[in-house]
This record gives C-alpha cells, sequence and structure tokens, in this order.
C-alpha cells in the first residue's frame, strides 16, 4: 500500500484572495500533512514503464527507486512569455480533472478493504501535482490582466473539486498509514488459524521489513522457503534483506536460486548482476545484466548496472552508450524509509560515472530517507527534492570532472548544509594532491605525470618519462579507477609500450613507485580515516605483493600480520609515531574535506609515503569469522561518528524558517536498494 503524499498546491481555497497568499497557506498547511513532500517531484516519474525499484551494491556507487508501469505525464514548462488566457485555464483546467480523477481512484483503493493502491498511481499524482503547480504559475501571470471575471468560473469550480479531493485523499493515506498496524495484527491472526499458507507469511515478512524489524522478517522468508524453495518473491526479497544486512554470500545464494527456477524474470538477474559488481566479478554481472535486458530492454537498473561493468572493463563507449538509457530521465532515485515516524530527508549528490562514496550501509533507514540525484543527469528545471541536508558523495575528481561541476550548481540553489562540498573534492585528484600535499613537512608523494598513451607506444617514450623526472621501474594506470584496476608496474622500457597498449584511457598516469616495503620486505599499507576533524585507524595490509590491497593481501592466513594490524588499530599513534601522526593531521587540514581518508606506509625515518587521500574510501564491516573480530571496534567508531556527524549538521526547524527562504532545504528529498517484489 502506499505510503507517501504529495499535496496538491492550489489556488482556490478561497478564490478571492491573492493567489501568492491561498499558495502560502496551502504549503503551511500541508506541511502538517506530510512536511517531507509539500511541493516535490521526483524526476524518476518520467517514463516509468516496466521498472521495478533496483539499486546497484558495489564499491562506488549505491542506488536504489520504485517501479510502476504508467506512462509518464507531460509536465509543461513555466512559461516565460505569457500564454493567452483561455489557454492557461484550459490547460489547468485539464490537469485539475485529470488530478480530480486519479485521487479519487486512490482515495476508493485506500478506504478498500481488499488490495493495494495500483502501480504507479502515486507517481502519476505526483507527476500530475507538478504539471498543475506549472500550470498555476502560467496562469498566475495573467491574472493581472483586464479579462472577464467569469472567464476564470470553470477552472475556479474545478480547483474547489480539487481541493476537496485532496483532503479526502489525505485523510484516507493517513488511515491508511495507521492501517499497517491491523493488517499486520490481521496478517497474524491469519496465521494462527492457517499456518500452512505461505503467502500470509510472505507478506507479512514485506510488512516487517517495512518496519525495520529484519529478524522476523528473516524468519518468515526462511518459513515460506521450507514449503515452497521455488518462491520467487520470496527468494528475491530476502536475497535482498540479507544484503542490506551484510550477508553477501547468502543473498548470492538466494539470488543464485532465483534465478536458476524463474530464469524468465529480470529481477532476479539484475539484483544477481548488482552483487557480482560490488564483488568486481565484471564478467558474471555482465552476463546477468545482459539477460536482463534480452527479456525487458527498457530496465533502466540493467542499464546503469552494464554502465558500470562496461566502464570497469576499460569499454568507455560502451558504457556512455548505457548511461544515457540508464540515467537519462532516471536521475533522481529513492533509498525508503524502513522505520515509524517520519524520517530525515536527505539529499546524496552521486556521479554516474562511478567514483562515489559508498554510504547506504552507513545510513541508517530506519530513521533518514535519502534521494540520490545522478548530478549529470538532473533537470535544471526540475525543483530539488525536499531534504535538510546535502551530502556530496562524488569522491573521485579525477573521473567526476563534470559531476562536480553539475554538483556545485545543485548545492547553490539550496541553503542546507552540505558535508564534502563539491569545491572541496575537486582539487583532490592524484596530480593535484602529489603537488600540493608532497609539500607538507613529513609527507612523501611520488613523482607522477599525466602522459598521451599514445606516445608511451612510442621511441619517445623513454624521453617523455624521463623529462618528469620518473625512471623505471615505473607504475602505470589509468585515471579514474581503483582496487588495483588497470594498474601495472613496468620493470624496463621495453616493457612500456606492450603495456600502455593495454590499458584503457587517452591519457595515463606514470609514477615512481614508493618503496613500502619493511624490515622483513613485505610491502604494508595503512588507511587512516578521517571524520569531522578527527582520525580514525581503518586497517593494515600487509602482503608480499607491490600492489597491496586489503581483499588481497596476507591477512587471513597469517596471524602475526593481524597482530600487526591489532596493534594498530589499538593504538594508532604509537605505532605511527608523533611525527606521522603530526603529517596525517596536516593532510586532513589540506583536503578540507568532513569525510575522507588516506593510504600510506611509513618510511625508516618515520614519514609519511602517501599513496592516495580523497573522499572515496570505503568502510565496510569485517566478515562474521571470529578472527575478525579485533577489527569490529575500529570500524563501528568510524560509521558512528559518520552518523554522529549527519545528525550534527542538520538544522533546526522554525516555523519561522520554513516561511524565509531556505530555499528547498525546508520546503516542500557497494550497493543499494535492490529489486522488490
Amino acid at each position: 500500500m502506499a505510503t507517501l503524499c504529495f499535496i496538491i498546491i492550489s489556488s482556490s481555497q478561497c478564490p478571492k484572495w491573492p493567489i501568492d497568499t491561498q499558495r502560502r497557506r496551502l504549503k503551511k498547511a500541508a506541511r502538517v500533512i506530510a512536511p517531507e513532500w509539500v511541493g516535490w517531484r521526483d524526476d524518476t516519474c518520467k517514463n516509468r514503464s516496466k521498472r521495478r525499484r533496483y539499486g546497484v551494491n558495489e564499491n562506488r556507487d549505491e542506488i536504489g527507486h520504485k517501479h510502476d508501469q504508467n506512462p509518464s505525464v507531460f509536465v509543461p514548462p513555466v512559461s516565460s512569455e505569457p500564454l493567452p488566457l483561455s489557454t492557461a485555464i484550459a490547460e489547468a483546467s485539464g490537469l485539475a480533472r485529470e488530478l480530480i480523477s486519479v485521487l479519487g481512484r486512490e482515495t476508493e483503493t485506500l478506504l478498500g478493504v481488499e488490495g493495494g493502491v495500483p502501480a504507479g498511481l502515486v507517481e502519476t499524482k505526483a507527476d500530475l501535482t507538478a504539471a498543475y503547480a506549472c500550470a498555476l504559475e502560467n496562469l498566475r501571470a495573467l491574472l493581472g490582466t483586464p479579462e472577464t471575471e467569469s472567464a476564470l468560473v470553470e477552472w475556479r469550480a474545478l480547483d474547489a473539486g480539487l481541493m476537496a479531493a485532496a483532503r479526502n485523499n489525505a485523510a484516507a493515506l493517513t488511515a491508511a498509514r495507521e492501517a499497517t498496524g491491523a493488517n499486520l495484527d490481521v496478517l497474524n491472526h491469519l496465521i494462527e488459524i492457517d499456518p500452512e499458507r505461505i503467502e500470509f507469511r510472505y507478506r507479512r515478512a514485506g510488512i516487517l521489513v517495512s518496519q525495520g524489524r529484519d529478524e522476523e522478517a528473516h524468519r518468515d522468508y526462511l518459513a515460506v522457503l521450507r514449503k515452497e524453495p521455488s518462491h520467487f518473491g520470496a527468494l528475491n526479497d530476502f536475497g535482498n534483506l540479507l544484503l542490506d544486512t551484510g550477508y553477501h554470500s547468502a543473498a548470492r545464494t538466494a539470488y543464485l536460486q532465483a534465478v536458476k527456477v524463474h530464469p524468465e524474470l529480470p529481477a532476479g538477474h539484475v539484483n544477481l548482476a548488482n552483487l557480482l559488481l560490488s564483488q568486481t566479478h565484471y564478467a558474471a554481472a555482465k552476463e546477468h545484466y545482459q539477460t536482463a535486458l534480452s527479456l525487458d530492454p527498457t530496465l533502466a537498473e540493467a542499464h546503469r548496472g552494464l554502465s558500470y561493468v562496461l566502464a570497469g572493463l576499460g569499454d568507455e563507449a560502451g558504457a556512455a552508450a548505457h548511461r544515457e538509457p540508464g540515467f537519462r530521465d532516471h536521475a533522481v532515485l529513492t533509498w525508503p524509509h524502513r522505520g515509524p515516524g517520519t524520517p530525515l530527508p536527505l539529499i546524496l549528490l552521486a556521479s554516474a560515472m562511478g567514483g562515489n562514496i559508498p554510504l547506504r550501509h552507513i545510513l541508517d533507514e530506519r530513521t533518514v530517507q535519502s534521494a540520490v540525484i545522478f548530478t549529470e543527469y538532473f533537470d535544471p528545471a526540475m525543483p530539488l527534492p525536499p531534504h535538510r541536508l546535502i551530502i556530496n558523495t562524488i569522491g573521485d575528481a579525477d573521473l567526476c570532472r563534470s559531476g562536480l561541476d553539475a554538483a556545485e550548481a545543485l548545492v547553490a540553489r539550496s541553503a542546507a548544509p552540505v558535508i564534502n562540498p563539491p569545491t572541496m573534492v575537486r582539487p583532490t585528484g592524484r596530480l593535484d594532491n602529489a603537488r600540493r600535499l608532497g609539500a607538507l613537512p613529513g609527507v612523501i608523494t611520488p613523482r607522477l605525470a599525466l602522459l598521451p598513451r599514445a606516445a608511451l607506444m612510442t621511441p619517445a617514450a623513454r624521453d617523455l618519462v624521463a623529462d618528469h623526472g620518473i625512471g623505471f621501474p615505473l607504475l602505470l594506470r589509468s585515471p579514474g579507477f581503483h582496487t588495483g584496476q588497470h594498474f601495472v608496474r613496468v620493470e624496463t622500457l621495453g616493457d612500456l609500450a606492450p603495456a600502455a597498449e593495454v590499458l584503457p584511457g587517452r591519457d595515463l598516469l606514470a609514477m615512481q613507485g614508493l618503496d613500502a616495503r619493511n624490515r622483513q620486505g613485505d610491502s604494508h599499507k595503512y588507511r587512516v580515516m578521517f571524520v569531522d576533524g578527527a582520525l580514525y585507524p581503518l586497517h593494515l595490509a600487509i602482503s608480499k605483493h607491490w600492489k597491496v590491497h586489503y581483499f588481497s593481501a596476507d591477512m587471513a592466513d597469517q596471524p602475526e600480520h593481524r597482530a600487526q594490524e591489532a596493534a594498530f588499530l589499538g593504538n594508532m599513534a604509537a605505532v605511527l609515531g608523533a611525527k606521522a601522526m603530526a603529517a596525517l593531521d596536516s593532510i586532513r587540514r589540506a583536503l578540507g574535506l568532513d569525510y575522507g581518508g588516506m593510504d600510506f606506509a611509513l618510511s625508516p625515518d618515520g614519514d609519511i609515503l602517501l599513496f592516495e587521500a580523497n573522499a572515496t574510501m570505503v568502510v565496510y564491516p569485517p566478515g562474521p569469522d571470529e578472527k575478525w573480530a579485533y577489527r569490529r571496534a575500529a570500524t563501528m567508531r568510524i560509521l558512528e561518528a559518520v552518523r554522529t556527524m549527519i545528525a550534527g549538521r542538520v538544522p533546526i526547524v522554525t516555523e519561522h524558517s520554513c516561511e524565509s527562504g531556505l530555499k528547498s532545504a525546508t520546503a516542500p528529498i557497494e550497493p543499494g536498494a535492490p529489486i522488490v517484489l
């Protein structure tokens, strides 16, 4: 049953009043009913045919949105030139008729005993509401013209009817919200009477998930699957719940079974592909996204996921081809609120290119509701979603230049506070960081140069790298990639051209490697996070290989390595020393970010050998194996610090602030939300 209310901003509750006064009174009244939704229209309401709520669960991005089967509703723009009064009245009247019909249908359904709101009705209501608001703007521009009063009679009558329908709809919606608990009571009673009816348990599991009662939902899904192992809805939705609660291996098992027994349903393929993508299993993820698109070529979720896969494989042309159908007209996605009360509305700014901070597992869906805006594709003519805080999750300054440009423009439209402002992220690319951070006391950065890939495959390559003070062996990488992707060590000049040939991109980063080996000859890499001005140790990775990443390091099989990491997590300052701690804090202050991290090693003299410092650093809780128990407290300190920072940045909203120009801040906002059936 639908739980969102889009309030009608009408202009005729009292037709004799000036239209601006009427709109202000209606906004004020609407805030009482649904303050977080007044005046907002979700951009994802356009072109919503054959879509379900999907998400991409991978290290760079988190997305998710709802599905319906409704055609798009045209939203007329506010005219820069006045329309004829008759045209403006006809436009407003026609939209009012449509809205009255839609509100009536939804009200009847909400007050009915059986069934739920038809798919797409809420989104259609949102589209028509936005269209009607635009039509009112066009009409308002003409009210000062000397036209006869009788020309407005029909529209005023319709608008009065529309307000009555909106009041009835709001009352029905309130009753429907209150009925959720009653519905759960009914299902509990039915299950007591007939415990063998699995559909009762399946429906109850969905309600429990929506209320954030995950353990109870977990038990119901298992009960359904014991009775009917091929139940697609239970397999799919249980997989979603397992993924959301951190059980990735179990979620993968559920998704695999779902596509095995129901290969004809695209939802299972997309959810499985999302999980595979989050684990960088690109080939397998690509196969399932392609299967989903063969079943439904219009699936935006599959196009988005495939764009990430192809980008990860270095096929930028192929990725760009799928970004258009994946993000065009789908630039705003909503993560659900799963809990009681009114959620805190957030905006998360993200880039369609990737390079975003994974935050979904950190945010508490029981207390917040987030709108994710992919900035490159957001229509600047659209109002921002309701929000009281903006979090810029775009973290890769090398990859996301256009996304940061668009993010800056969006931030400028709101008076809400911003975490990690785009202007602070922009100078954190690898070249910029090497120059400015390498000048700090106690910090050593590699010599770095961005060179044309084609030139590195010519005889001039030797002089080209030498001119930048870079000798062999050197490191070569494609900008915009992380976790060791497209990053190689080149031992000699003869190896340079073959290495450059297989790396993607027009330009490549050549760098002089920093010697991160310890006395035992092992390479090591520390990661320290900073949140709201404080430093937090996250991990220490030790490996025989020069390319050190925690997931591939020699930690699981080496107790002595884990002991070293435990010492670092328990007393970072004692392990690193005062010189290194001072250098880390100077890096934090130079970056100026609210959230970010630093990957580095220690030189024999205690200097910081800085590999990377930016906002894209990932913080995931360790696995359930008891061998990682020593890491959990350090991880939880970081996650709690982020949540505390978010709560502390939200302004207190007063009645005065709602009326005094907070723009859309208070007005009527690794892997994400999967497909829910």
